[in-house]
């Protein structure tokens, strides 16, 4: 595992995705597969291959003459999200803990551009920094059996996007007829570690929405 630091934030993150880049494009001889996260990144090897110190030394190698380039800029997608009623069924909850409207909500919440730090928990499921201090909320205390694929959820000082219907505890404030995990395609999911996000309200859902649900 090589670490970059100990917080969440944009530069530690920056090089995450610096080194991610580097190793998909150059993967280490004996490598499995690598996992970036928050301020890690997590390199698999086959031990019958290379030893830990093999692959040590030549990860201290990459780290110290990685070079950050963002020529190209992240890509920002948008996100339409229909907020309350059935779709956003904690929004009251969010906005009573920060003694704010559900209006507010809504308008804080679809102010921000988001990063997307890494890709984790389901496939396509995006973790994503940069929700503002004044909606934060914790987990709900009985985590739902079943979240419905699209809800877009808040924990703590995240906020984030149910890609497939699953068991969860995230605060649900609303939902999208967008489809985040993609199978078919390459690559499977819409949204990539390093991209940014910005949400777009909507009034109603698209007509044919639910089937992104079984698609």
């Amino acid at each position: 595992m090589v670490r970059f630091g100990d917080s969440i934030d944009r530069p530690t993150n920056l090089l995450v995705h610096t080194l991610s880049h580097f190793l998909s494009q150059h993967p280490l001889i004996g490598s499995v597969e690598f996992v970036p996260a928050y301020a890690t990144v997590t390199v698999y090897y086959d031990p019958l291959r290379l030893s830990f110190e093999e692959v040590a030394t030549e990860l201290q190698q990459v780290v110290s003459k990685l070079e950050i380039t963002t020529d190209d800029g992240p890509r920002t997608i948008e996100i339409p999200v229909c907020y309350g009623g059935e779709f956003g069924p904690d929004l009251e909850y969010v906005a009573e803990h920060n003694r704010l409207t559900p209006k507010e909500v809504i308008e804080i919440h679809s102010a921000s551009v988001y990063l997307v730090y890494f890709i984790g928990f389901a496939p396509g499921f995006p973790y994503l920094g940069g929700l503002s201090d004044r909606i934060t909320a914790p987990r709900r205390t009985s985590p739902r059996l079943r979240i419905p694929a699209g809800s877009v959820g808040i924990a703590g000082t995240q906020t984030g996007i149910y890609p497939l219907q699953t068991p969860g505890g995230w605060q649900i404030v609303g939902r999208t007829p967008l489809s985040l995990f993609r199978p078919n395609e390459t690559p499977p999911t819409l949204l990539r570690a390093g991209d940014q996000v910005r949400f777009r309200p909507i009034a109603s859902m698209p007509e044919g929405w639910d089937r992104m649900e079984t698609s």
